[in-house]
């Protein structure tokens, strides 16, 4: 230790006496804590410039969790991390835990064997039992686990979707089984996304989710597909973005045939713009109601307009989409998600700001 502060201090000194700055600046990153700035809490000061009165907006109170990740990166957590970050939820009010994916294409959260017989050597063998850390911590922290499913990521895509819904009764049986003892352990995530009648997506929410129900004394499930607005992927490689009207049409034939077998519908609000969320989330609620689900929604707390996917986003952003979510009478607000984009222990320093300045907003001791 003495020997690295005798290095640090002579490189310092060194980049000073050259005026290379930036070299300071890389070392004060790279030996001192990096989140120092972060830490300091949101000042007094700031309500001199406040033009959002606080507490306006509706709360966050649910998060994914997502270690089976897709397109961000993992934070190769443990243990501790995993509940230290717990903590922090609870104490910004998150009350309930959606597992994004039980599985994904190889990768487990826990060594299902159902899945290694079924899919052979297709699957990889995972490093830890994620599935039981998150629902310890889930029980810890009294709150409500919502499990994900294994999302294939070939078979309800091809049209296939009898083996999406086989393999996944196996899958779940083995769940309810190994895990269903949980006092957290509350509901189902029905993983697979979609816009539009994809696949065999009816067939395979409708059978999955019945199943679900029927082995685990009806709880519930939850579906969170998205809008085909114009920051899809489809759209910005050249579809046409969807209008509300057939926003209304395209759900009304999907939600027609799931009745019974899925319990909430909580759609993802980042694919269209600001302007037009309120629109879109009026139109959700109205069609969770035509079906007797319960309406939540899925506010993004990562930012789809910038180049660099993804990083936090904006607290302009989050803020309006949650004033449009309460104008819109959601029952409850979830994201995506709270442990890389808002977390004060995220890698990303702009998520523990983004941390601070919510609690302060909802006027939260963080």
């Amino acid at each position: 230790m003495k020997e690295l502060k005798e290095r640090r201090d002579f490189l310092r000194k060194m980049a000073i006496a050259t005026g290379s700055l930036p070299v300071v600046g890389m070392l004060n990153s790279c030996y001192s804590d990096n989140r120092d700035a972060a830490k300091e809490s949101i000042s007094g000061a700031d309500d001199k410039y406040r033009l959002i009165p606080k507490g306006a907006g509706l709360p966050v109170t649910g998060t994914f969790l997502d270690e089976i990740t897709w397109d961000i990166p993992s934070q190769n957590w443990g243990y501790d991390r995993w509940n230290k970050d717990f903590a922090a939820m609870k104490k910004m009010g998150i009350d309930t835990v959606v597992l994004i994916r039980g599985a994904f294409g190889r990768y487990m959260t826990f060594r299902s064997e159902a899945l290694m017989k079924y899919e052979g050597n297709y699957m990889y063998e995972p490093a830890f039992d994620l599935m039981g850390m998150f629902l310890d911590l889930a029980d810890k922290y009294d709150m409500k686990f919502y499990c994900g499913i294994f999302d294939t990521g070939r078979y309800w895509l091809s049209g296939d979707f009898k083996k999406e819904v086989e393999i996944n009764k196996l899958f779940l049986d083995e769940i309810q089984k190994k895990y269903g003892w949980h006092k957290s352990f509350y509901g189902w995530y029905l993983s697979q996304e979609v816009s539009r009648r994809t696949g065999g997506i009816v067939e395979s929410f409708a059978e999955i989710g019945r199943h679900a129900k029927n082995i685990s004394d009806n709880k519930p499930c939850l579906i969170s597909p998205y809008i085909h607005g114009l920051k899809t992927d489809q759209v910005m490689a050249g579809d046409t973005a969807t209008t509300v009207e057939q926003h209304l049409k395209d759900w009304t034939d999907i939600l027609s045939g799931i009745i019974g077998s899925v319990d909430i519908l909580a759609f993802q609000d980042g694919q269209v713009d600001y302007h037009e969320l309120k629109d879109y989330l009026v139109a959700n609620r109205e069609l969770a109601e035509k079906y007797g689900m319960d309406c939540w929604t899925n506010v993004e707390s990562f930012d789809r307009d910038m180049p660099i996917r993804f990083l936090p986003i904006r607290w302009d952003k989050l803020i309006k989409k949650l004033i449009h979510s309460q104008e819109a009478q959601m029952s409850k607000a979830i994201t995506f998600e709270f442990s890389h984009f808002m977390s004060p222990d995220s890698a990303y320093t702009q998520a523990g700001n983004l941390y601070r300045i919510y609690c302060e907003h909802f006027q939260i001791n963080s």
